[in-house]
C-alpha cells in the first residue's frame, strides 16, 4: 500500500490540472481531495473500480451545491451550519468550496465571522474529525517529521495560532485551531490557493482558561499555558523545522496574544516568510477604508488627527499602517506619530505608565497633554475635544463605549466624521451603526468588524462596509507567493490598502461605502495580490515563484499572467490513475 493515496499534477503556473490516484475503488471516496461524491461519471466509475459503490445517477456539481445548500439552509442555528459545512469540507473539499463560492456573503458569516468564535468554544464537544497539524509540548521536538508528512501536499500558505487571543473570546485552548481552518478556507476562496496546499497549525502550549481544564472531554494539552523561556523555546523549535521542511511557504501568525504576537513577528521578520494577519492584516484593511474616506471628504490622510480605543495587536496595528502610508505621504516618523493618539483600559497611552514594549511607540509624553491637568480629565470625550480628533477607530471590544457625546465630539472637529467601530464580535461593538448616523444626522463615514443590515435614515440607504482583514490577507498570499518574495515588508500592507481602497466604485463613495462588498472578494484579492507582487519585485525581494515553472523573470506583465493562471476554483478536477514507485 503507497504511503499516498493520491497526488497532483500541476500546469505551468504552479495550478493543479489533474489529481493523480495511486489506488482505485472506494477507498477514493474516503479521502476529501478525490472525493467526487455522486459526481464521477460513468467513464470514471469504470475506470477507477467504483462501479456498483455509487447509486447509478450521475449528479454533477451544480446540483450537489443547490442540493447542500437546501440542507444548510435546513439547519436550525449557525453552529449547526458551520458543522454541516464543515463535515462537506472533510467529504469533499470541491463540493464545500463551490458551495461557500456560490454565496460567499451568506457563508462567510457561518465559516467565520462571527460564528468561528462559537465553533471554537465548542470545539471539543463537537469535534468530527482532526484536521492539520497539533503541537504541543510532547511532540514539538519531532516538530519536523511531523511536518514532512505534508510535503506531499506542496504547502503554500500555513495559519499558525497558539489559541491564545482569540476574537475577543480570548484564551480558547486547543479550540483555536478553528480560527486557522476559518482562515484558510478564505484563502482559497479570495486567493484561489488550493486546499491542498493550506495547512493549519494548532501551537497547543497549554491554557488558562479554567472553564476547559476542568471539562473532562478538553481535547487539548491539560496544563497551565508554558511562559517565559519555556515557550520561547517552543516556537523557536517550531519555526526551525517549518523553515526546514516549507523553506517557501508562507507562515501567518494568527491569535496570539499582545506582546507575543509583536514579540513573535519581529523575531522572525527575517528567517520566515511570516507575518501577523491580527496586528498587519487589521492595519491594512483599515487604511483602506480610511484612504476611501479621504476620496470622499477631498481631504489627506496627513491632515486628520487618529484616535484608536484599544491598544492591543489589532489597535497597534493600524496605528502602525497609518504612520507608514502618512511617512510615504512625505511627513516625517515624528510628525505622522504625533498625529495618532492611542487609548488603552487606563486611557490615553502616556510615557509615564509601565508600557508594554509594543504600545511605548504611539505613548505621548504627559508634559505636552496640557489640557490633562488631573487624572480624571484622562477620558476618550476628552482626547477627541482636546486633540481634535477626526478618525475615530475602536478595537477595545467595549460594547457601546462609542456614546452619542463621543461620536458627537468628534462630528465638532469635521463635517464628516469617520467611525471605525471595529471589535468582534457582534456583541463587542463600540456603537451600531444606526446610532452614528442618527448622532451625526446621517453625515458619519461608518464602516465595522461585523457585518451588519443597511441602515435605513432619513431619505438614504447606508449599506454599512465592513472592514474584514479578508480583503487583504488572501491577496497578500497570492502575492507573496507568485513573485516569491523572500520577506513580508510593510509596504505590502500598504499596497494592498491602496487596492482595496481602489476597488470601491465611485457610486459606492458617493453612498459614503468604504470597502467592496464581500461579494467581490476574489476581484479584490486579484487587485491585492498584484499590487503586493509588483512591490516585492520594485523593492528587490522577490524571486522566481517556488511554486512554478512560468518564468516571470520579476518582469511585471508576466507576474500578473502567473498571478491570474495559478488560481485554483472549485471545480472537479480529472483523476489519473498512476502508479506509485
Amino acid at each position: 500500500m503507497p504511503e499516498n493515496i493520491y497526488g497532483f499534477k500541476y500546469n505551468q503556473y504552479g495550478n493543479t490540472e489533474a489529481i493523480i490516484a495511486y489506488n482505485k475503488g472506494i477507498i477514493l471516496q474516503t479521502n476529501n481531495y478525490t472525493n467526487k461524491g455522486l459526481a464521477y461519471s460513468d467513464e470514471e466509475r469504470y475506470r477507477l473500480k467504483l462501479i456498483g459503490a455509487l447509486p447509478p445517477s450521475v449528479r454533477p456539481l451544480e446540483k450537489q451545491v443547490v442540493n447542500s445548500a437546501d440542507k444548510v439552509a435546513g439547519k436550525e442555528d449557525d453552529i449547526e451550519r458551520f458543522i454541516y459545512i464543515r463535515s462537506l469540507f472533510d467529504r469533499n473539499v470541491t463540493l464545500a468550496h463551490a458551495l461557500v463560492k456560490s454565496d460567499i456573503e451568506r457563508y462567510m458569516k457561518i465559516i467565520y465571522t462571527p460564528t468561528v468564535g462559537l465553533a471554537c468554544q465548542r470545539y471539543s464537544s463537537m469535534f468530527r474529525t482532526a484536521n492539520g497539524i497539533h503541537f504541543y509540548p510532547g511532540n514539538i521536538d519531532q516538530a519536523e517529521n511531523i511536518m514532512r508528512r505534508f510535503v506531499h501536499r506542496n504547502i503554500r500558505v500555513a495559519v499558525v495560532t497558539d489559541n491564545q487571543g482569540i476574537l475577543g473570546i480570548g484564551d480558547q485552548g486547543a479550540g483555536g485551531i478553528a480560527i486557522c481552518l476559518g482562515k484558510l478556507m478564505l484563502y482559497t476562496q479570495g486567493a484561489g490557493i488550493a486546499p491542498w496546499h493550506c495547512l493549519p497549525i494548532s501551537l497547543d502550549v497549554g491554557t488558562d482558561n479554567k472553564e476547559l481544564l476542568d471539562d473532562p472531554y478538553y481535547l487539548g494539552w491539560r496544563h497551565k499555558r508554558i511562559r517565559g523561556d519555556q515557550y520561547v523555546q517552543f516556537i523557536q523549535r517550531f519555526a526551525r523545522a517549518f523553515r526546514a521542511v516549507f523553506p517557501n511557504a508562507l507562515c501567518q501568525w494568527e491569535d496570539f496574544s499582545k506582546q507575543n504576537a509583536f514579540a513573535i513577528r519581529d523575531s522572525y521578520l527575517h528567517d520566515l516568510i511570516s507575518f501577523n494577519d491580527d496586528i498587519q492584516g487589521t492595519g491594512s484593511v483599515t487604511l483602506a477604508a480610511i484612504l476611501t474616506g479621504m476620496k470622499i471628504k477631498k481631504e489627506k490622510i496627513i491632515d486628520q488627527r487618529y484616535l484608536i480605543h484599544g491598544a492591543g495587536a489589532g489597535g497597534i496595528g493600524i496605528a502602525e499602517q497609518i504612520e507608514t502610508a502618512m511617512i510615504e505621504e512625505g511627513l516625517s516618523e515624528k510628525v505622522a506619530r504625533s498625529r495618532i493618539y492611542t487609548l488603552d483600559s487606563r486611557g490615553l497611552v502616556t510615557t509615564d505608565r509601565a508600557l508594554e514594549p509594543y504600545k511605548q511607540k504611539f505613548a505621548k509624553n504627559p508634559a505636552e497633554i496640557l489640557w490633562m491637568k488631573e487624572s480624571s480629565d484622562n477620558t476618550l470625550e476628552n482626547v477627541i475635544k482636546n486633540e481634535k480628533i477626526t478618525v475615530l477607530i475602536g478595537t477595545s471590544g467595549q460594547q457601546g463605549c462609542f456614546t452619542e457625546q463621543v461620536v458627537k465630539a468628534v462630528h465638532q472637529n469635521t463635517d464628516r466624521p469617520m467611525i471605525l467601530p471595529l471589535s468582534n464580535p457582534t456583541a463587542n461593538c463600540e456603537a451600531l451603526p444606526e446610532d452614528i448616523y442618527k448622532w451625526t444626522d446621517g453625515k458619519a463615514l461608518v464602516a465595522t468588524g461585523s457585518p451588519f443590515a443597511p441602515v435605513e435614515y432619513g431619505s438614504s440607504t447606508f449599506h454599512i462596509g465592513q472592514c474584514n482583514n479578508v480583503f487583504v490577507f488572501p491577496g497578500v498570499g497570492l502575492g507573496i507567493i507568485a513573485s516569491g518574495a523572500k520577506e513580508v515588508l510593510p509596504a505590502f500592507f500598504t499596497a494592498a490598502a491602496k487596492a482595496v481602497s481602489e476597488s470601491v466604485t465611485d457610486e459606492a463613495m458617493a453612498k459614503g461605502e468604504l470597502v467592496p462588498p464581500v461579494s467581490e472578494l476574489q476581484d479584490v484579492s486579484l487587485k491585492v495580490a498584484r499590487k503586493v507582487g509588483e512591490t516585492a519585485i520594485s523593492a528587490d525581494v522577490g524571486r522566481l515563484c517556488a511554486f512554478s515553472d512560468f518564468q516571470h523573470n520579476n518582469d511585471p506583465e508576466r507576474l500578473r499572467e502567473l498571478i491570474m493562471n495559478m488560481r485554483w476554483q472549485p471545480e472537479y478536477l480529472p483523476i489519473i490513475r498512476e502508479t506509485q514507485e
